[in-house]
């Protein structure tokens, strides 16, 4: 299974910088997520955590480090979450934790509720 990494760029602000590393379960999203199309980005990472669920079904580590994403990046996150809880629901080991600025109070506010809806604990952690 290929790992997928997707560097940041000054051409693309708005496309988060993205780690999915095959070997250790750990999956790494940062940055701002506002781009157009937005299902277009996130569905090779949604099948990517799906191929890895089934295929290697070893433990997955999940983090979220976006300091801004838009409705519909919201919704592929959510979308991702629900997979993963899925698989914690079937017996899988899945970690996910969130990193957020303390100056951003409403990000709090919003990964509540991503907990909520999806299932799955979401562990808060600010950035160093």
């Amino acid at each position: 299974m290929e790992d997928i990494l997707i560097k940041s760029s000054p051409e693309t602000p708005y496309f988060p910088e993205v780690n999915f590393n095959a070997n250790t379960g750990l999956c790494e999203i940062s940055g701002e997520s506002y781009m157009e199309e937005t299902y277009k980005f996130f569905l090779p990472l949604s099948s990517w955590i799906k191929d890895y669920i089934n295929n290697i079904r070893k433990g997955i580590e999940f983090n979220v480090k976006l300091i801004y994403l838009n409705t519909s990046s919201t919704k592929c996150i959510l979308d991702i979450l629900e997979i993963l809880k899925e698989y914690e629901n079937k017996g899988g080991q899945v970690k996910v934790v969130w990193y957020y600025d303390k100056e951003d109070p409403d990000m709090i506010d919003e990964v509540e509720d991503f907990e909520a809806e999806s299932g799955i604990k979401i562990e808060l952690r600010e950035f160093a």
